[in-house]
């Protein structure tokens, strides 16, 4: 069988898909930063607002970083599946620091969670972006790619609702009143699990495609090519971040806030200048990167979808990160249980109860999310994109908003709510990924040269930085309501600002998102006539 002609097993799938639900195990526990940091680890909200932006800002870059070094890695087990296991013991260690509570200073404890969360962001990054990369290498085959994509999906949904589902129990369940140990506690047998998982999915799959190496310079030269080009793309956000920044500090005197704002606009106007001096340069002496970056700034649908993501980013994070918040603190429920499990190990009676309305509520948005995702898949091919992300973004602000007019002890139609807005937003990733490949299309075609691997790291990026702005929106927000959790007051004062971040604050950035939608000009008859025009030119110089 030639290896055009390979199909993978069903358990090299099931092998791949394991790497998938490990990553899934730091991603989804992230959404319980917010709350661990400022509940149990101690910092103030206004700390964890910079500690989040700040960390994950570089999380984007090192994507693009980490792309350039595994295509140069070469060893007997592949390029990429080694990345896969060398990164395994050291990213179960750091999820286990991640939550760890150390009895150090208040300065001490920042400073370490400072590093270790840009520690294990670092080494996610080192594992993550090799395993994506794998999928291309297994085989070469369209349709098998596409049923391993559906395995990897599986895998992602699997770890995702295991993590969503079963910690705040655990923690409650390990801790026994203590949260700092509970968490501790709770984080080894993921570790454990994703070390596991991690370690059968190297040895489960095989790379069969070797990639040409390029051979135009150096990891060092090109490295420095990127680093001298990518401020083009990282000056607004970091200006869009010093303001959230400012804004998220109460004591900060107003001049400061003042210059935040003006160093925001500064950072715009630097990238304006920045892109009209890359675009200007003749092809002849641009270097790889400034061409392949002079694609992407004149690509108008990609430049709208940068947007986009954004704020689709923003909206899809924000609501899981301010949920321990909201039913802590607002949702009156002390009589609910999920379910309960009693048994008997040895002599010691064991009774695990899940009575967590938050573990509950994320089982539910999850389940919804799959749903969202499989259906997604079938709309497209009779809708165009735009359409249906205007009705994502439209129906998501809907009932977002509408979870504001729940009561306290209307539990279970603030579940509904939240599960039918999350069919909306569900949709969102299926739709802006697809969408990168269209406007890579779009790019080779009006350029006769294709980018597709900046065009996805860059929008990867900016879809990284909504989700680590979304953290810092939370935390900002409950900073400026003052909250503490230690004093009851600050607590109660705050509430009313956790019930806008689950409602109108997400659906506020849905609103935008729908107006920006509208000019995205790439419809499915647009798209049709490109890929006619490119299949034509492809066959011409073949």
């Amino acid at each position: 069988m030639s290896i055009a002609e390979h199909k993978l097993r069903v358990r090299e799938k099931i092998g791949y898909s394991l790497g998938d639900a490990a990553a899934n195990f730091v991603w989804r526990s992230s959404f319980f930063l917010p709350i661990f940091y400022t509940d149990t680890f101690g910092l103030t909200a206004a700390h964890a607002a910079i500690l989040l932006l700040v960390v994950r800002l570089s999380d984007g870059v090192t994507d693009i970083i980490m792309g350039t070094v595994a295509d140069r890695t070469n060893t007997r087990q592949g390029k990429f599946r080694p990345w896969i296991l060398w990164s395994a013991p050291f990213l179960g260690l750091f999820l286990c620091l991640l939550f760890t509570t150390p009895d150090i200073s208040y300065t001490g404890k920042f400073i370490y969670a400072f590093f270790v969360y840009f520690g294990i962001t670092l080494i996610y990054t080192a594992n993550n972006v090799p395993y994506g990369a794998l999928m291309g290498v297994m085989t070469p085959g369209v349709s098998e790619r596409a049923s391993l994509s559906a395995f990897r999906f599986a895998g992602a949904f699997g770890g995702g609702l295991l993590v969503m589902t079963t910690l705040d129990p655990l923690v409650k369940f390990f801790g026994g009143g203590n949260d700092a140990l509970g968490y501790q506690q709770t984080m080894i047998p993921f570790a454990i699990l994703l070390v596991v998982f991690n370690v059968i999915t190297f040895l489960s799959t095989k790379e069969r495609i070797k990639p040409a190496v390029s051979q135009e310079g150096s990891l060092k030269s090109e490295l420095g090519d990127l680093f001298r080009n990518l401020p083009v793309i990282l000056m607004p956000v970091l200006g869009i971040s010093c303001l959230i920044i400012a804004m998220s500090q109460r004591d900060w005197h107003i001049g400061i806030k003042v210059a935040a704002v003006a160093f925001c606009f500064a950072m715009f106007y630097v990238t304006y200048i920045l892109r009209a001096g890359i675009i200007s340069k003749p092809d002849a002496e641009k270097t790889r990167t400034q061409r392949d970056l002079s694609d992407l700034l004149t690509n108008k649908p990609w430049f709208i979808l940068l947007i986009v993501g954004v704020l689709f980013g923003i909206f899809t994070v924000i609501r899981p990160s301010a949920a321990g918040f909201y039913f802590k603190y607002f949702i009156d429920a002390p009589d609910f249980v999920a379910f309960s499990l009693s048994f008997t190990l040895g002599d010691k009676p064991i009774n695990f109860q899940v009575d967590s309305p938050v573990a509950a509520y994320f089982f539910i948005t999850l389940i919804a999310s799959f749903f969202a995702a499989i259906m997604t898949g079938f709309l497209t091919d009779k809708f165009n994109k735009r359409t249906l992300f205007a009705i994502a973004f439209g129906g998501a602000a809907v009932f977002s908003a509408a979870v504001y007019f729940v009561d306290r002890d209307q539990l279970g139609l603030m579940f509904t709510l939240a599960a039918i807005a999350e069919v909306f937003a569900g949709m969102m990733p299926v739709l802006f990924y697809g969408m990168l490949g269209d406007t890579a299309d779009y790019s080779e075609w009006k350029n006769n040269r294709r980018s597709t691997g900046l065009v996805y790291s860059a929008g990867t990026f900016i879809n990284k930085t909504g989700h680590g702005l979304a953290g810092a929106v939370v935390m900002m927000v409950l900073a400026m309501y003052g909250y503490n959790a230690e004093i009851a007051e600050t607590i109660a004062q705050s509430i009313s600002g956790m019930v806008l971040l689950m409602s109108f604050i997400p659906a506020l950035f849905c609103v935008v998102g729908l107006a920006v939608i509208f000019s995205y000009p790439l419809t499915n008859e647009r798209m049709a006539e490109i890929e006619r025009d490119l299949a034509e030119r492809r066959k011409q110089s073949a």
